[in-house]
Formats: structure tokens, C-alpha cells, sequence
């Protein structure tokens, strides 16, 4: 049996992204999805079924947008390159650009850490 302890350590320290590769590797190979079920709406005793409106399905993939780098750009060009794999020049384009994607499609939890990570740099971000 594998030793928990050990793994536990190594899965902490992943970063975001790898440990998002992660989930979508696992995801894969046991062919399951780590997304929350979606409940569904109970239909109110007495309504009719056609107007029963259909239940929505929860958001699962969101990107992380860049709207202002604010006053501490270097910070925040510092805290791109730790969430993605980019060159200084990149991640300074990114930075400056207004509605720039720094992650795309990712998970609520990795797109919220993303966030916060931002922000704590001087950023205005937007998760969608």
C-alpha cells in the first residue's frame, strides 16, 4: 500500500496548474468526472411539467481576466509567471493588456486562487 503520508506531501506541493493537469489526467484515465453533480430542481406539486423551467448546469471551466495591472505591475508580472508558464516578455504583454486571459478554462478553485493571487498584487481581475 502506497504511503499516504508521502503522497500527501507530494500533492501539496503542486502548483495550481499541475495539479489542474492533474485532475483532468485522473479524469481520464478512470473515467469520471470531479466536477459537483448538478441537483435538480423538483417540480412543485400542482405546476404544470411545461412550465417547469429546464435546471441549469453548473459552470465548470472559467477563465481569469486581467482588466488593470493597477499601480504594482512588476508584482503582478511576477505573479502571471508562477500561475503560467511564460517568458518575462509574456507575461508583461499579458499585464498590459486589458482583458488578456492569464487562465483559460480552468477549475472554480484554481480560477479563484488565480484571483486572489492577482489581486493581492495590485491587480483588477475578473473570473467568468
Amino acid at each position: 500500500m502506497a504511503d499516504l503520508e508521502k503522497l500527501v506531501e507530494q500533492l501539496s506541493a503542486l502548483t495550481v496548474l499541475e495539479a489542474a493537469e492533474l485532475v483532468k489526467k485522473l479524469e481520464e484515465k478512470w473515467g469520471v468526472s470531479a466536477a459537483a453533480p448538478v441537483a435538480v430542481a423538483a417540480v412543485a406539486a400542482g405546476a404544470a411539467p411545461a412550465a417547469a423551467a429546464e435546471p441549469e448546469e453548473e459552470k465548470t471551466e472559467f477563465d481569469v481576466i486581467i482588466k488593470d495591472a493597477g499601480p504594482k505591475k512588476i508584482e503582478v508580472i511576477k505573479v502571471i509567471r508562477t500561475l503560467v508558464n511564460l517568458s518575462l516578455t509574456e507575461a508583461k504583454a499579458l499585464a498590459e493588456t486589458p482583458g488578456g486571459k492569464v487562465l483559460s478554462a480552468v477549475g472554480k478553485e484554481v480560477a479563484m486562487d488565480a484571483k486572489k493571487k492577482l489581486e493581492e498584487a495590485g491587480a483588477v481581475v475578473e473570473v467568468k
